[in-house]
């Protein structure tokens, strides 16, 4: 699975400040995004057992100038090629395999945009100050459940990270 990264904002704790430059007085904060696809390696469809892999978010973000400037950051993901929360697909030309992307390895809450039945991350306000940064980074789990009907290939999808304040 690949990700793109969107411009980025703050993960407290593990989301960090980030976003398209923001502008608060003399205060100039600037961001950038990464993210490390989830790589299941090879499903065994007729295992009783499910798939489970992680990826990564990093954030970066630096504040330029003097004074300081209070956000709240909303952290999000895309629902990739299937359109819906509820299951994504990854595909093989024209086979699907289900899987999901959630906030923990327990696997209870989707990681998605707050719409559908998935959650985003939100954290602030946070007051960031001129002169300061820092970087950020978080898990995301993936999983895909068992006993599905796969055929041979390489399955795959893109989400977007997108993180704003």
């Amino acid at each position: 699975m690949r990700f793109r990264a969107a411009r980025a904002g703050r993960w407290a704790l593990a989301w960090i400040l980030g976003g398209a430059p923001a502008w608060c007085g003399a205060v100039t904060v600037n961001c950038t995004t990464s993210a490390t696809g989830i790589a299941f390696g090879i499903y065994n469809p007729l295992s009783p057992v499910g798939a489970a892999s992680t990826g990564t978010v990093s954030v970066t973000c630096s504040a330029n100038g003097s004074g300081s400037t209070t956000i709240t950051v909303t952290a999000s993901l895309s629902t990739g090629s299937s359109g819906n929360y509820t299951t994504r697909k990854m595909l093989s030309g024209g086979n699907a395999l289900d899987y999901n992307i959630y906030l923990s390895p327990a696997y209870a809450q989707v990681f998605g945009n707050g719409t559908g039945g998935s959650y985003s991350i939100s954290e602030g306000p946070i007051t960031i100050t001129g002169g300061e940064g820092g970087t950020g980074s978080g898990a995301m789990y993936g999983y895909i459940p068992p006993l599905q009907n796969a055929v041979p290939g390489t399955y795959t999808d893109v989400i977007t990270v997108t993180v704003t304040y």
